[in-house]
């Protein structure tokens, strides 16, 4: 091989790696800005931007103790509606998309119209959460680890049946960050039972023998 050829081959090979290594720049610096985009979506600040989540279910969560408690330890927006591993992340971000078609169609952007809307929006978020186990709860919340030696009677009864039959957090923990949107409780509704005369029958007159 001439000295021409060998210097070519040198420069092909010089060449190639300055590729690679520009390749291998170029990919850390889209996946870093990727990342950080994606990061800063998860922040409480980004998530109050719109004034349809300042006005409104952000000032609910205010009064709530997952806002503001004595060890001043706070579950943000992102805690409790944005999943931590990475595949249901995506997922979630790709969904949260059509949120922005809301904005654009003002579908929220008023009091009265995310009234109107509270009830649809509240089941989607119960029914994600029900799907995954409640997974945002349980990444503060674990209960393989609650001490119910400290717990309330009533609290400690309603973990231990609930997680024995199957429940997860949400089934019980729906109002505990926003206030709940009108629900029917069959509460006082028209239904079959024992008439009352029978449970508590009119006391006759005793009569004279």
């Amino acid at each position: 091989m001439t000295d021409n050829n060998k210097s070519l081959m040198q420069r092909i090979r010089g060449a190639g790696w300055a590729a690679i290594a520009l390749l291998f720049a170029a990919g850390v610096t889209f996946w870093g800005g990727f990342n950080w985009a994606l990061e800063m979506t998860n922040t409480e600040k980004f998530c109050i931007s719109c004034h349809e989540m300042e006005e409104n279910v952000f000032k609910e969560y205010r009064n709530t103790i997952h806002y503001q408690n004595r060890t001043g330890v706070r579950a943000t927006c992102p805690d409790c509606h944005v999943p931590k591993e990475w595949g249901p992340k995506m997922i979630r971000k790709i969904k949260a998309s059509r949120e922005v078609y809301g904005k654009i169609m003002g579908t929220i952007s008023t009091p009265e119209k995310f009234a109107a809307e509270r009830l649809r929006l509240a089941q989607n978020e119960w029914g994600r959460m029900k799907a995954n186990n409640s997974q945002e709860c349980r990444n503060c919340h674990n209960y393989e680890y609650f001490d119910y030696s400290v717990q309330g009677r009533r609290s400690n009864q309603m973990h231990q049946s609930g997680f024995a039959a199957g429940q997860t957090c949400i089934d019980c923990h729906k109002g505990i960050a926003h206030s709940l949107p009108p629900v029917d409780q069959h509460i006082g509704l028209p239904h079959e039972g024992v008439a009352p005369e029978v449970l508590h029958p009119p006391v006759r007159p005793a009569t004279p023998e």
